[in-house]
C-alpha cells in the first residue's frame, strides 16, 4: 500500500511539473519575427512572474478607441540585471515598446526595447529564444570583423 502511494505521488508530481515545462516557449513558437510592432501608452498592469514578466499597456487607436496589449519580457531576474525593476515600471508610466507581434493576431507582443519618457532605453526581451538577432540583445556576442 505504501509503495503504491509513493508511485501515485511521483506520478502526480511529474504531471503537475510537466505543465510548467510545456508553458515555457521559444520566441518562434508564439511571436512573428517579421511582424515588428511599436506600442506607446501608459502601463495598466505589471505581472512580475516567472517564466516571463508581462507589462499590460493601454494603446490609443485612431478615432479614440483603446486596446489593452500584453507585452512579454524576460524573466524578472534578467530584467532586474538590466536595470528594469518594479519601481521603474509602475502603473501609469507612459512607455514605448518596440517588439514583435504574436503570430495568432491577439494583442500580445514580445518586447525587445522599452523607452521611458526621459529617453532611457532598456532591453527587455528574452535572450536565446529564437528572437531576431539585431545587435540590441546585451547577451549577443559581437560578430567577428573581417
Amino acid at each position: 500500500m505504501v509503495k503504491m502511494f509513493g508511485i501515485v505521488a511521483v506520478g502526480v508530481i511529474l504531471v503537475a511539473g510537466g505543465g510548467t515545462l510545456v508553458a515555457h516557449h521559444a520566441f518562434s513558437a508564439e511571436f512573428d519575427a517579421k511582424a515588428p510592432v511599436t506600442l506607446q501608452g501608459p502601463i495598466t498592469k505589471v505581472e512580475w512572474i516567472n517564466p516571463h514578466a508581462w507589462i499590460h499597456m493601454e494603446i490609443k487607436k485612431p478615432g479614440g478607441k483603446s486596446e489593452i496589449w500584453m507585452v512579454e519580457g524576460g524573466t524578472p531576474n534578467t530584467l532586474q540585471r538590466r536595470g528594469i525593476s518594479r519601481d521603474s515600471i509602475k502603473v501609469g508610466t507612459v512607455i514605448v515598446v518596440a517588439g514583435f507581434r504574436a503570430k495568432d493576431g491577439r494583442m500580445r507582443a514580445n518586447g525587445r526595447d522599452i523607452t521611458f519618457s526621459d529617453g532611457r532605453t532598456l532591453f527587455m526581451g528574452s535572450s536565446g529564444t529564437g528572437a531576431p538577432k539585431d545587435g540590441r540583445d546585451p547577451n549577443e556576442k559581437p560578430k567577428p570583423k573581417g
